[in-house]
């Protein structure tokens, strides 16, 4: 992937932010790093939902429950040796410390990693603005997308997952948390936490549809999957 340079490339790589400087601060459009053409137009644009970050990605409530688990094993284990149960939870409050401090962290690291986050599909491409440290601008031209799949979660908040065509590649560390589980060999960049996940597939749809020149309502378009419920896009 190379460095991106305009906005009407094939396919555009990552622009790095200048240490100390956030994208969106001086960037000439919500979410995007240049002004769009005017042939060009914004069908959708959102964020992910953070609380789902922290749940899916980041495994808080997992973690939360390990922690659980720990500190009531060291408890009991303490009280099997005879101290007194209220100088055993004492006895806990360095590993406790940790656990809650490690948890803000990571609900943190959800929360900032969304409110910096922008999806934006347009007419001819989407758009991943990204990063906490340092802000990346992903540009996938919607001709360069083969598939999409959406993994439905609870209260319809989901993720789409996009499979770039063979050879478009863009590395699994730039997008991460933006990026399929296990899918290291050929990275799927991931809409990720979306609310009314099923609403922005069908937008999506729509979009590669014409661009692809296929109906929505025909799966047999040369580019479409071979699974597709319809012909951008799979469920799974």
């Amino acid at each position: 992937m190379t460095p991106e340079r305009k906005t009407t490339r094939p396919l555009e790589g990552h622009r790095h932010t200048p240490p100390g400087q956030h994208e969106h601060e001086y960037e000439p459009q919500y979410g995007l790093p240049e002004l769009l053409p005017r042939d060009e137009h914004i069908l959708w644009q959102g964020t992910p939902d953070w609380k789902a970050v922290a749940l899916r990605r980041f495994h808080v409530r997992k973690l939360a429950i390990y922690f659980v688990v720990l500190l009531a094993a060291r408890v009991a284990a303490l009280v099997s040796d005879g101290m007194p149960l209220l100088a055993a939870l004492s006895g806990t409050a360095v590993l406790s410390s940790v656990a809650a401090a490690a948890l803000a962290g990571l609900v943190w690291m959800a929360w900032y990693s969304s409110r910096t986050t922008v999806y934006t599909l347009t007419d001819k491409r989407v758009v991943m603005r990204i990063g906490i440290a340092l802000t990346l601008s992903l540009n996938l031209p919607l001709k360069r997308i083969e598939s999409a799949d959406l993994g439905l979660g609870a209260a319809g908040i989901g993720d789409i997952a996009l499979k770039l065509r063979e050879g478009d590649r863009v590395a699994f560390v730039h997008l991460w948390p933006h990026a399929r589980r296990w899918r290291f060999a050929r990275p799927e960049p991931t809409l990720l936490c979306l609310p009314d996940a099923q609403a922005v597939a069908a937008r999506l749809t729509q979009a590669w549809a014409a661009v692809h020149g296929a109906s929505v309502l025909n799966a047999a378009a040369p580019a479409a999957p071979a699974r597709a419920v319809s012909p951008a896009l799979a469920t799974r």
